[in-house]
């Protein structure tokens, strides 16, 4: 999960497959539509343009990549792991703009967010909180996450997921599939049908909150006589289905690790 930056910004995540489906339609249109002019405009020239060529541009590129990071949930994990597994076969410039997607989410809307909490803890939930900021301190494909104080002292760090996510996982791989084929930004060498189903595997689980606060309470239970760990704790009274709250506990990016020296913990 990526810290909120300067290019990430509100942005409302569509719900609903049927809804979700017809922006990747919408996205294939728009893309025959740009090789129909750009193959027109080299034929004129007196080229002869391979679809292939046509297809995957940077602009193109661009255009799948604000689209899925635009639609989060599976549609934005599944680009980021082909971005990853794609990424020493496709062109650099190609597979700059695809790992972008790797690098910041987009944040729901007050007003989609404010929807969202009512739904999980009723019209009276702010009155729970002493502060709780609107913009998250992180953001990823599957949620956000807010740093709030509850008006009982607790310093807490609450996962939101973004809605429909749960619900539109199968359809949403399918249809990145589908479209990464169509652009071209999949080289056809690349076998992504283990890749799909092992991103479905994973983000069924990711999207399972519930299973997650099981896991959280059994690692505290299984460490709590190490010093070497530190578990945030389960806030069971604010979690639910597609809400997770614990302690919030500051740390650093697992990029810093390597850092540190020999004999740290």
């Amino acid at each position: 999960m990526t810290q909120s930056s300067s290019s990430s910004r509100p942005l409302a995540v569509p719900r609903g497959p049927l809804v979700r489906m017809a922006r990747f339609g919408g996205l294939a249109a728009t893309l025959a539509g740009s090789v129909a002019v750009n193959g027109a405009r080299q034929i004129a020239q007196g080229k002869r343009p391979k679809a292939s060529d046509l297809l995957l541009t940077p602009a193109n590129a661009r255009k799948v990549a604000d689209q899925l990071a635009h639609l989060r949930g599976a549609a934005m994990k599944v680009g980021q792991l082909l971005s990853m597994d794609a990424g020493d076969v496709l062109p650099p410039e190609l597979a700059e703009i695809m790992g972008r997607l790797r690098a910041d989410a987009h944040f729901m809307p007050s007003g989609q967010l404010r929807r969202m909490l009512k739904q999980n803890w009723g019209a009276g939930w702010l009155d729970r909180f002493e502060t709780f900021p609107l913009q998250p301190i992180a953001a990823a494909s599957i949620g956000q996450v807010h740093r709030a104080r509850t008006v009982d002292g607790r310093d807490l760090a609450i996962k939101v997921q973004y809605p429909g996510v749960r619900r539109s996982i199968d359809s949403d791989v399918a249809n990145v599939a589908a479209l990464m084929r169509f652009s071209g930004a999949v080289p056809k060498e690349l076998d992504v049908a283990p890749l799909l189903e092992e991103a479905k595997r994973q983000l069924h689980e990711e999207a399972d909150y519930e299973r997650e606060a099981r896991y959280l309470v059994r690692f505290a239970e299984l460490l709590r006589e190490s010093p070497d760990f530190v578990v945030p704790a389960f806030a069971s009274d604010l979690s639910t289905h597609e809400v997770l709250a614990m302690e919030f506990v500051e740390g650093g990016a697992d990029r810093d690790l390597g850092a540190s020296p020999a004999g740290d913990p």
